[in-house]
């Protein structure tokens, strides 16, 4: 008999799989059906009874789904209005009767048709729980009601007078559009408690949702009246000033300027966009000012602007001679550049690197090279820069933020096309805020500085067109990467002839006038020049040499000042010590006599050349080498390799080999507090050594400089002409070099080597033979 009751209550019928809602008992649902399944299953309903079974899908999305994608609760609905469409389209109406489970599916190839069985709600609980929850589930719903306006008064009003929990749970949750999963959810539950609790837990959430969304939505509305009010009030100010004949629209004046500049089409966008942005923004607001401030800026660049090169050889070479005496690389290469220019018409602007000693003229002739092309003159110190900021800018979102001292420059340039000095470019350094020497790699890499974007700025600006002049001492401390993009040209020290002749020239005149003197009311003769620069400087420029022409000046233009009427002053040889006290530097030979283990090397330094004296003496010890004069590790090696090179062919200089075991060589290189280093004195030190071990003296007139092997070869060196200069003014008559170096004796004076013998050698045998009195 139970078995013929489970059989009674077991139902098959004809199954449409809803998509994207959830149908509960007691409710009704108008729909349409297209899907060829669902319309064939609507065909197979029995036309007395009318009932289908209507379940959810798991997935909306789905447009064929299988048994798997239907859940397994669902309702059993009657048929109340079935219209069919064009196209095999059916609108349909029903009334969900019952909640049903289904136990297997006997059709799913045309149609679904499923078995299933009546699934009646479970109310086990306590009626005074049941009435507890169903109290605050009901406050919860109403509470959301005030917040969700698609709830019709109508609808609360039917809610308000059902009184079983199951029902009216049903009916609420059909007025509301969640999430598929969530109705599914409370359709599955049995028990009455349960569902309460599920129903209250999902309105509670919605209910803290929407009470969020109604605060943003008011906070949006707020500001959208306050813009309104704010707009409005402004069309007003607007108004009253064009009645009072006030030009104060800012924004038409900057944009008819940025159209009137003619920027490039990418910066004249940016411009436009930013000038949209004012109408945006409060006028007190700080970004208004930020966003003026950037606007000002590109107006100010010169983007368009350059002033045209002069194209005269002749009258470039006027300029540069009349400015500058020697140099003369550097004007060829200008010249250079301007007989491209003439016949191109179009020409990238060079980047120079100038490397000299203090003092030769390497920042005044770049302002001379602006003057000779035509050009503005910008000049940007590099020593102790180490924020690359410096170079760069800041970007805007910092206060007081303002482009890099690149950008700065040619805006007081006026012009894209300046001649730009970047002064001791070996001068720069870095620390946590960057390393400005690889910012500068963009400013002066030809191929990437056409697009160069500062960090303020953010646009593309064209450096292609810069001349740009850097000037170093020394290019040790220059990366190469850097180093590598510069044409380096090197400026040397002068000679005391070409001081002269600078002196008179420049040095003396600009001194005459900066003092209030003419060449009537003093002079200075040439045996004077000659004793300040011989007495009283010891450089590879002129700039000691012009303080103290200066100093002598003033002097004079004292006693001018004391005596109006006075006579010319001629200073005179003797008369110098007058003006400048005691000789301040001897031109003495580096050694005064010849002398047994002292030999004199050529150094170079970042301030020109000199002349120094290597020191040997041998001591009865055990063999140790002794090296002092604060000397770097290169010429340590050096000093030993020279000592190696001895010991391994003593007995081609009669030395006995036991010796070595029994002596202890100290070189010394005095100065001691000077730091010194290169390899360049390694035949010198060779030369010394020889010397001390064989007790021939070595020749005081001699010179030196080389490097040498442990086999005996002499290497090339750097620096020559510096050198030779020092030599020169020590008073040395012969200079042995390297062979590799006799290309190098064009760039000294024909006046040096017509009175120092330059001696080339390839090994140290021929040093010996020049240097050593044997």
């Amino acid at each position: 008999m139970q078995e013929n009751l489970q059989q009674s209550e077991i139902k098959t019928l004809p199954l449409i799989a809803l998509r994207g809602k959830v149908l509960f008992p007691n409710t009704i649902l108008n729909f349409d059906v297209g899907r060829p399944m669902s319309v064939r299953a609507l065909d197979e309903v029995d036309e007395d009874e009318l009932l289908i079974v209507i379940a959810s899908q798991k997935n909306a999305f789905i447009d064929a789904p299988k048994k798997r994608d239907i859940c397994k609760t669902g309702v059993i609905a009657k048929i109340k209005q079935l219209v069919r469409l064009p196209e095999n389209g059916v609108k349909l109406s029903v009334q969900a009767i019952s909640r049903v489970k289904i136990l297997s599916f006997v059709s799913d190839k045309d149609y679904f048709a499923v078995n299933v069985i009546d699934a009646p709600y479970v109310s086990d609980a306590d009626y005074t729980e049941i009435e507890a929850r169903f109290r605050l589930a009901k406050n919860t719903f109403f509470d959301y009601a005030l917040f969700d306006k698609r709830i019709s008064k109508d609808i609360l009003a039917n809610l308000t007078g059902i009184k079983e929990p199951n029902e009216f749970i049903d009916n609420a949750i059909s007025t509301a559009v969640f999430k598929e999963e969530s109705v599914q959810r409370i359709l599955v539950l049995d028990r009455t408690v349960e569902r309460l609790e599920e129903f209250e837990k999902l309105y509670a959430s919605e209910l803290e949702i929407a009470k969020i969304e109604k605060k943003i939505s008011s906070r949006v509305r707020k500001s959208i009246d306050q813009s309104q009010k704010e707009f409005y009030l402004r069309e007003q100010i607007k108004a009253i000033h064009t009645e009072l004949g006030d030009d104060v629209d800012e924004r038409e004046n900057l944009t008819r300027r940025i159209k009137e500049k003619k920027l490039p089409e990418q910066i004249e966008q940016k411009a436009l966009k930013e000038i949209e942005r004012l109408d945006k923004i409060n006028p007190s607001s700080p970004d208004y000012s930020i966003i003026l401030n950037y606007l000002d800026w590109i107006l100010e660049l010169p983007f368009n602007e350059q002033t045209k090169d002069c194209e005269s050889l002749s009258l470039a070479k006027e300029i540069l001679d009349g400015d500058h005496f020697g140099l003369e690389k550097v004007k060829a290469r200008i010249v250079e550049y301007i007989a491209v220019l003439q016949l191109t018409k179009k020409i990238k602007g060079p980047i120079l690197c100038f490397v000299g000693p203090p003092g030769v003229g390497k920042t005044s002739v770049a302002s001379s090279i602006a003057r000779a092309l035509n050009r503005k003159f910008v000049r940007m110190s590099l020593g102790g820069v180490k924020d690359e900021a410096e170079i760069r800018g800041h970007r805007r979102t910092y206060v007081g933020a303002m482009p890099g001292r690149i950008i700065f420059g040619l805006k007081n340039a006026g012009a894209s096309n300046p001649v730009f000095l970047l002064d001791e470019i070996d001068k720069l350094s870095s620390d946590i805020h960057g390393d400005p020497a690889s910012a500068l790699l963009e400013v002066l890499d030809p191929e990437q500085n056409v697009t160069f974007r500062d960090r303020y700025m953010e646009l593309p600006y064209d450096l292609s067109k810069v001349m740009f002049i850097t000037t170093a001492n020394s290019t040790d401390t220059i990366p190469y990467p850097l180093l590598d993009r510069m044409e380096i040209i090197e400026l040397t020290g002068y000679t005391d002839e070409e001081k002269m002749e600078i002196a008179k020239r420049y040095l003396i005149p600009k001194q005459l006038k900066e003092n209030g003197l003419t060449d009537k009311k003093a002079e200075l003769t040439d045996g004077a020049i000659r004793e300040i620069i011989e007495g009283y400087t010891m450089e590879a420029g002129v700039r000691n040499l012009d303080r103290e022409i200066g100093s002598v000046i003033r002097k004079i233009a004292t006693k001018v000042a004391e005596k109006p009427r006075r006579k010319k002053e001629t200073v005179e040889k003797q008369d110098v010590f007058s003006f400048l006290g005691t000789r301040r530097h001897t031109r003495d030979i580096a050694l005064d006599k010849d002398e047994v283990g002292a030999a004199t090397g050529l150094a170079w330094t970042s301030v020109g050349g000199t002349t120094l004296t290597i020191e040997v003496s041998l001591m009865q010890g055990k063999g140790e080498i002794l090296l002092t004069g604060k000397l770097g590790d290169v010429m340590k090696e050096s000093a030993r390799a020279a000592i190696s090179y001895i010991r391994s062919n003593c007995q081609k200089f009669d030395i006995n080999p036991a010796v070595f075991d029994k002596t202890d060589i100290h070189v010394h290189v005095p100065e001691g507090a000077t730091p010194k280093d290169g390899p360049s004195a390694g035949i010198t030190m060779a030369t010394a050594i020889l010397s001390a071990f064989t007790k021939k003296p070595v020749k005081s007139s001699v010179a030196m400089t080389g490097e040498i092997t442990l086999r005996g070869r002499v290497l090339a060196i750097g620096g020559l002409k510096e050198k030779a200069l020092a030599a020169f003014r020590n008073g040395i008559t012969t200079i042995i070099i390297p062979k590799d170096n006799q290309k190098d004796l064009e760039e000294i004076p024909q006046e040096i080597r017509e009175k120092i013998n330059f001696v080339a050698v390839e090994n140290a045998e021929q040093v010996f033979e020049k240097a050593i009195i044997f």
